[in-house]
């Protein structure tokens, strides 16, 4: 009988040893989420005859997105959101007791771009809203399910081919017509890539192919955006892009290798051939002209730009790396801000804060409202301004040598050739 009970002793000492308990967490649980924007419970546009795949699914109104929760100790946690190939990392988290609802909420802070997630937190499912500060009573139902991968859940059949380049032209036949190219990548049914325009990308697209259908969605905590498409008979792909819960636009697009936008170089233009001048307020509170003496005998990066464009982030991100890369002493970046707050004092605080968070050495100054006829009043040498952001190279007597319409991030192979091609154009000033 000993031995028998020495010998159970020991089995459950090598299964305890084996087994190992389950992991403790603080708030919500860690792992892959899967996250929607709900963003209407109708269709908002035909995408040909076969519409019960559209509807079965609900994917014309649901935005999905991926996201994980990342545990650094017991108690403090952070997120990383999915689009494609891009790892967006988000701390500005609060998790607690809510009084008004006496239930678990969290709260997703995106600071830089003046949003966030606030959700009721209940067995592994959130459910809230995205809110965006600076428009008047702007939020999306959102809510997010802990233990999936999937972006979209939809199954059909054999995957169309949307790989490539597809020249496409948005709002057809409108005033505000404008063509693009979409740059796909397909792995099955898999579909990873963006849509280049004249004033930039669409960044990070993640999506799938499902029978004749295309879905793409990206959410990088400034904008949500979602592109549902139909491969036609004739091979063309005819669809509707949503942006956010307010904004539906058409879009169709046919296979072309050889698709090629206007030069960037080409689509700002000075009034005159004066040298650029101006004045703004900086983070301080102090003017800042172009003529001060710490910008004397320096080749000048003029950045017209605003905090909420994710594009304008990517271009800060990049100019901040060129000046570490090609040296600072005769070369220098200003970057204008032209905001969606009305209210001058908290555009300026949100300017200060994205200063501050993105770490910024170089001065970034307040333009005033973004709408582009105010802009362009703030900065009337120029002919307009076509996009936020726009990039303006002057030499060391500011005089403008070049100026570059809008900015192909990261999701594009772009991103590098534009590095080779300013460094080209400092190189060139600097042999003067």
């Amino acid at each position: 009988m000993m031995y028998k009970l020495l010998f159970f002793i020991a089995i459950l000492g090598f299964l305890s040893g084996c087994v190992e308990p389950a992991k403790e967490f603080h708030a919500i649980p860690p792992g892959i989420w899967r996250g929607v924007l709900l963003l209407d419970r109708k269709p908002v546009i035909k995408y040909g005859d076969d519409r019960d795949v559209v509807k079965k699914f609900d994917m014309d109104s649901e935005l999905p997105f991926n996201f994980e929760v990342k545990y650094e100790n017991d108690t403090s946690f952070y997120i990383i959101i999915h689009n494609a190939d891009e790892r967006i990392e988000v701390r500005d988290i609060t998790f607690g007791r809510d009084k008004a609802t006496a239930k678990d909420t969290v709260t997703i802070d995106f600071p830089v771009y003046d949003t966030r997630i606030k959700a009721l937190y209940e067995d592994g499912v959130m459910e809230g809203d995205w809110i965006v500060n600076y428009r008047d009573n702007y939020r999306i139902p959102f809510k997010a399910v802990h233990g999936s991968d999937i972006r979209f859940e939809g199954v059909g059949d054999t995957p169309s081919d949307f790989s490539g380049n597809w020249d496409c032209v948005f709002s057809q036949g409108t005033e505000d017509e404008y063509r693009a190219i979409g740059k796909f990548k397909q792995v099955r049914d898999s579909v990873s890539g963006t849509f280049e325009t004249e004033t930039g990308d669409y960044r990070f697209l993640e999506g799938k192919a499902i029978g004749d259908k295309l879905y793409l969605s990206a959410f990088d905590g400034a904008h949500a955006f979602m592109f549902i498409s139909k491969k036609m008979a004739d091979g063309k792909i005819s669809g509707t892009f949503r942006s956010g819960s307010h904004f539906t636009d058409e879009w169709e697009g046919f296979r072309n290798p050889n698709a090629r936008l206007r030069d960037a170089y080409t689509l700002t233009r000075m009034v005159d051939n004066k040298p650029l001048e101006f004045s703004f307020e900086n983070t301080e509170g102090k003017m800042v002209s172009i003529n001060d003496p710490q910008y004397k005998n320096k080749i000048k990066l003029v950045q017209i730009m605003g905090t909420w464009c994710p594009n304008c982030m990517d271009e800060t991100i990049f100019l901040k790396d060129f000046i570490r890369d090609h040296g600072e002493e005769d070369l220098a970046v200003i970057s204008i801000c032209f905001e969606r707050y009305k209210d001058d004092t908290r555009a300026k605080s949100s300017v200060k804060k994205f200063k501050d968070r993105m770490k910024i050495a170089h001065e970034v100054l307040y333009g005033g409202h973004y709408d582009k006829k105010s802009a362009i009043e703030k900065l009337p040498q120029l002919e307009k301004i076509m996009s936020y952001p726009t990039l303006i190279i002057t030499d060391k007597n500011n005089r403008v040598v070049k100026i570059h319409t809008g900015f192909y991030g990261p999701a594009t192979a772009e991103y590098g050739q534009f590095n080779k091609e300013l460094a080209d154009i400092i190189s060139k000033l600097r042999s003067q």
